[in-house]
């Protein structure tokens, strides 16, 4: 392209270039340019049209949900006796926030009284005489404030006083088995309602058609009974792939993941659902450091005489965390339209109303022509 001189550049202003298309015959030029435009349309419409579906419009989910665990167990030990529990013993806390927790094994502490006892043993605890107990010390692993004194914890072990809850729990003895066997047949019930603010789409898993006599005979069955919300806690942790009595001893955290990935493109009653089940925490064996799930409580009670005492349970058993996600698609009006424009046998005539063209005669006459 050459350049204009100073005495041309008049006429080189009102210029105009373009470029000149030189078509080659050849079979192999020819082959790649074909091959690279059948890679684009097959991306476009494979990748782009087919799996990612970006001709569509999307909405992320809002849920709630909330639960409520049925069943009652049996236990006969040294330490509580014989007893049935409940749903208000066993479901800690009885109101949580997309998560339930239901006991399975416990180390219960009965009698303790705000008193003075020897400290467990260990490297910083075991003493020969006083001097090496510090009045008024607190350990933060330890179990309360040291009393400055050396006493006999057994026959060959002597340990620092301390001024705390005693007797204090010794939290080694864990049951070989899980206490109550019978939480494998507890059952729970999850209402979960979702929201897609975009599209004002709302739906819930207890789907219309679905009564109170159904919902007091129903259980979850993914083949027979894919619809019922209420869930048995062995079923829900086998689905998982893991032994629920095995998980029981030590306690675990699963996840209950609802999925409501939904295409309005297809009729609603299509929307639902999807439920699978996954353990959260860790459990590989090279790596068992405080494995399970595990957490302290207290009952408190008031002795004839008005002085105060506590059983202390360390509580093991499964979390299980209610997880919900999805996504709303609703195809835009592209598709629609370019089958309006493209398919239909009066497509000129959708054509000349859809698009208005304007020239430079007709935009200074100030009236728009429609094709």
């Amino acid at each position: 392209m050459g350049g204009c001189s100073s005495q041309s550049c008049h006429s080189c202003f009102f210029e105009y270039q373009t470029e000149r298309m030189i078509v080659v015959k050849s079979k192999v030029v020819g082959s790649v340019f074909r091959l690279i435009q059948f890679l684009i349309i097959f991306y476009v419409i494979g990748y782009v049209c087919v799996v990612q579906k970006s001709y569509q419009e999307t909405d992320s989910v809002i849920s709630s949900v909330t639960t409520k665990v049925k069943g009652t167990g049996f236990t006969n030990t040294s330490d509580l006796g014989a007893r049935v529990w409940d749903v208000a013993d066993y479901n800690i806390p009885p109101q949580g926030e997309s998560s339930f927790f239901v006991l399975t094994n416990m180390i219960v502490t009965p009698n303790q009284t705000q008193s003075t006892c020897p400290e467990l043993p260990n490297q910083s605890t075991i003493c020969m005489s006083d001097s090496d107990c510090l009045e008024g010390s607190n350990d933060v692993r330890g179990n309360g404030i040291q009393t400055g004194l050396c006493m006999n914890y057994s026959e060959t072990v002597k340990t620092c006083e301390v001024l705390s809850w005693c007797p204090l729990e010794i939290d080694i003895n864990l049951p070989e088995h899980a206490l109550l066997v019978a939480a494998e047949d507890f059952t729970v019930l999850i209402k979960n309602s979702v929201t897609y603010p975009k599209f004002n789409f709302h739906k819930r898993n207890i789907l219309p058609d679905v009564n109170s006599s159904y919902l007091k005979q129903c259980e979850f069955n993914r083949k027979t009974d894919p619809d019922c919300p209420i869930f048995r806690l062995k079923d829900m942790v086998s689905e998982a792939e893991e032994d629920f009595q095995t998980m029981a001893i030590r306690g675990g955290v699963l996840g209950i993941i609802i999925d409501w990935s939904c295409d309005l493109d297809w009729p609603e009653h299509y929307c639902g659902p999807k439920y699978s089940f996954r353990r959260l925490d860790n459990k590989i064996p090279e790596n068992n450091v405080a494995p399970g799930y595990n957490f302290r409580f207290a009952k408190y009670y008031k002795t004839t005489d008005g002085r105060e005492t506590r059983t202390l349970i360390k509580a093991y058993g499964i979390r299980f965390d209610v997880i919900v996600f999805g996504t709303l698609s609703f195809s835009v009006n592209a598709v629609c339209n370019w089958f309006l424009l493209t398919c239909t046998k009066r497509r000129d005539y959708y054509s000349k109303h859809k698009f208005t063209y304007l020239d430079n005669i007709d935009d200074n006459a100030g009236e728009p022509v429609s094709y």
